[in-house]
């Protein structure tokens, strides 16, 4: 039930909005650090596995792609437990009883994790098989992918303990988890890879099993925290016995529209990058660094939208209509302020950017025409970005999920495949696939978030101010 506020004066709205973008900011920050040093640990593989050379680089690259496919899938799904959560704290609900539900959660991941486990070992010969990879690349890839088969159950129990702490706002938690497993990967790929310390010299497999190291160690990491960290210790999380109870259906209520919406997209990239293949290996490698660095940069609206999820999860949780619906234009705006400031940069320094990776001419000509591309779908990839994180807060994902699918998969994919292969755009019709599906996803997703906003303060039958907004 939504809460009655007095009504607003015109003149105190900017001051809300700025007051709420503070907030908002506080809360992303340390959510970039830590997406950041959790793609780092791909990064550091890579850099890594490039010193023993051609074969076992393309060995890691195919062993992690096909990982990345399942990896989204469970990372999707329980990505519903950061709005259950943000909703029960708004509500005012007691900790230990969404330490339960946290609880709960963890044995269903281990289940899942299992099974993800058992998925990666069943799927690795007939993927493998049809990718036609040489011997020793594809013996390789194998070893890779049944090594790293092994951190599916931390994954599975970090997503969990990640999305609960974001979903309290304690988000310096994740951060600090980040980078111990970052530490821990890149000193446990030494000895693993390349026999220091009297260890086998593993060569690709070894970034597998350092990878599996890093994860259970994070997973310590968050265990340790839930019982040091004040915010967190409150819920008890391992107070009691777990069980698969039925309230953990809102799990997959809410989760698998979010997981289908982020496969699709990560899909639409990963099928992409299949399509450039077509034009030879100079193609590829300049996709790569505009794609690479993209994706470094989207870092910061995903993590605006968490922050926006959770700011919002909590407002509706508390039945503060209004307030969820300001939190989540500010969220949204803010992804939209950093768009504008990122396409710039992206189209001002492109080429410094390409010097970073390549001196090769060839490639690096194409790099930049890449990222020219890049910055105009920088444009509408932070706008969908933060409007589904609005939305997620809302626990509004099955909406999302439709127009998500179908912008990607009904446009951009089949746009990027007829503009690269059917005429004479030649590569860059790819990315131009990439702008026409995020411009309809940002475009569809923004017209639900104004739909779910009336229905909001519609639902409180007036108008209404937050004159309070909690950090």
């Amino acid at each position: 039930m939504f809460i009655d506020r007095p009504p607003v004066a015109p003149e105190s709205r900017g001051r809300l909005l700025r007051a709420e973008a503070r907030h908002n900011l506080v809360l992303a920050a340390p959510l970039i650090a830590a997406q950041l040093s959790f793609v780092g640990m791909h990064t550091v593989d890579t850099v890594m596995a490039g010193r023993l050379g051609p074969v076992a680089l393309a060995a890691v690259a195919v062993g992690a792609n096909v990982w990345f496919l399942t990896f989204i899938i469970f990372m999707g799904l329980f990505m519903s437990v950061s709005p259950i959560v943000a909703q029960r704290v708004g509500a005012g609900r007691p900790a230990a009883e969404t330490g339960s539900l946290l609880r709960n959660t963890l044995l269903l991941a281990v289940t899942l994790g299992g099974v993800w486990t058992l998925l990666i070992n069943l799927v690795a010969d007939p993927v493998l098989d049809l990718l036609r990879l040489e011997a020793i690349t594809r013996g390789l890839s194998e070893g890779y992918l049944r090594a790293i088969s092994w951190a599916a159950i931390p994954f599975c129990l970090c997503f969990v303990m990640r999305n609960g702490c974001e979903g309290n706002g304690a988000t310096r938690a994740p951060v600090v988890a980040g980078i111990v497993a970052l530490l821990v990967n890149a000193l446990a790929n030494l000895p693993l890879m390349y026999g220091y310390l009297g260890f086998p010299a593993l060569g690709a497999v070894g970034t597998a099993w350092g990878t599996v190291i890093a994860v259970w160690c994070m997973t310590l990491v968050y265990a340790l925290l839930y019982r040091v960290d004040p915010r967190l210790r409150a819920m008890r999380l391992f107070a009691g016995r777990p069980s698969l109870t039925p309230e953990l259906r809102e799990i997959f209520t809410l989760g698998v529209p979010i997981c289908a919406s982020v496969v699709a997209e990560a899909w639409l990239f990963n099928l992409g990058a299949l399509l450039m293949a077509h034009f030879g290996g100079s193609v590829v490698a300049a996709h790569q660094i505009a794609i690479n660095f993209a994706s470094l940069v989207f870092m910061v609206p995903l993590s605006i939208g968490l922050a926006t999820a959770v700011r919002v999860g909590q407002a509706v949780g508390a039945g503060d209509a209004v307030t969820a619906v300001l939190r989540g234009r500010t969220g949204i705006l803010l992804g939209a302020a950093f768009a504008v400031v990122s396409a710039i940069c992206m189209a001002l320094f492109s080429r410094s950017v390409v010097a970073l990776y390549t001196g090769v001419p060839e490639i690096a000509n194409l790099a930049v025409r890449f990222l020219m591309l890049a910055a105009i779908f920088q444009l509408f990839d932070c706008l969908q970005a933060t409007t589904n994180g609005a939305l997620r807060g809302f626990k509004d994902t099955r909406v999302p999920m439709a127009v998500t699918v179908s912008a990607y998969w009904l446009a951009g994919l089949p746009i990027a495949a007829w503009l690269s292969l059917g005429t004479s755009i030649g590569p860059a019709g790819v990315w131009c696939g990439f702008i026409v599906g995020l411009a309809i996803a940002a475009i569809g997703l923004g017209l639900r978030f104004q739909r779910r906003s009336r229905k909001a303060v519609f639902a409180l039958n007036r108008s209404a101010i937050p004159s309070v907004l909690m950090p």
